[in-house]
């Protein structure tokens, strides 16, 4: 890894997911000149079981090891030819989102691009919890694919806003990835409450952050929806506007526990055909900046 670029980690298991997952990060390494790491993790909780019976050495072990390895090496220069940037690449053993947000910690990753399964099925429920399970403990955001028809690039970003104070990081990152990829930001406010306070605060904020966004430049509209599903009302107008790219936050109930992830930002995650990039807040607070009262 080149010391001060910025790296993109991106966790593989060979499966058909985590190469569609790879490929959507190739675009945003270029145009954030930064290099792709592949993480495969072999989880501990296979081969614990397999040693038993098998009465595997170590030996064996690191030998298995070396074979992913090998694996991971032929990928990597597959993707280094097709995406034209530097790739780095990790296998480690032990719990797969453990050892995933570590590695994360490690490298100071930009991003974590992973694909995953949603909540279908035993199998698709293990990897579903598992990107979960990492978009609730890495500090840096993560993207989560998983349907598995994609654009290149990221033309029209959904930005779901509320009136939590961590909403200006989920602001100020999207901007960061419309100016990488030239795209626009559409705004939306789902007020699932009857109180005329609240919900003239929230078209206050609303006009405020899209007026905010096109101070930088950038092409953004907004758009103030009546609904309580909010999980389905942000999955439905982001497949209506043709999106790429839909950003929650997923702690902000921070003052609960540090562990939290919201129903809502749950049901997007395993849900939505369209990647997410989920952020997690790094301060406390309960009004966005934006909004005076």
């Amino acid at each position: 890894m080149t010391p001060g670029v910025k790296q993109i980690l991106v966790p593989i298991d060979f499966s058909e997911q985590s190469i569609i997952a790879l490929k959507q990060s190739y675009n945003l390494a270029r145009l954030s000149k930064a290099e792709i790491t592949l993480l495969h993790v072999a989880d501990e909780s296979t081969l614990e079981p397999l040693f038993e019976i098998m009465r595997v050495t170590k030996e064996y072990t690191q030998e298995v090891l070396k074979t992913f390895e090998k694996k991971l090496l032929t990928l990597a220069e597959e993707v280094t030819k097709d995406a034209h940037v530097k790739v780095n690449v990790l296998v480690r053993t032990g719990k797969i989102y453990e050892v995933i947000a570590e590695e994360a910690e490690n490298i100071d990753a930009y991003f974590i691009v992973m694909g995953t399964n949603g909540p279908i099925g035993i199998k698709k429920k293990f990897i579903g919890s598992n990107a979960l399970r990492v978009i609730r403990e890495a500090k840096c955001p993560v993207i989560s694919i998983k349907g598995k028809s994609h654009r290149q690039g990221c033309k029209t970003i959904v930005l779901p806003l509320d009136l939590t104070r961590e909403t200006k990081e989920k602001v100020n990152k999207a901007i960061e990835l419309a100016n990488y990829f030239a795209g626009a930001i559409k705004v939306i406010t789902i007020n699932d409450s009857k109180d005329e306070f609240i919900t003239n605060k929230l078209k206050r904020q609303m006009d405020q952050v899209v007026d905010y966004i096109g101070s930088n430049g950038l092409i953004c509209s907004g758009e103030f929806i009546h609904g309580t599903d909010i999980a389905r009302e942000v999955m439905d107008y982001s497949v209506k506007v043709d999106a790429d790219l839909i950003m929650i936050m997923t702690q902000q109930e921070l003052y609960l526990t540090e562990l939290f992830i919201g129903s809502s930002a749950q049901e997007i995650i395993n849900e939505s055909e369209i990647p997410v990039c989920s952020i997690r807040p790094t301060f406390k607070g309960n009004l966005v900046e934006f909004v005076t009262s």
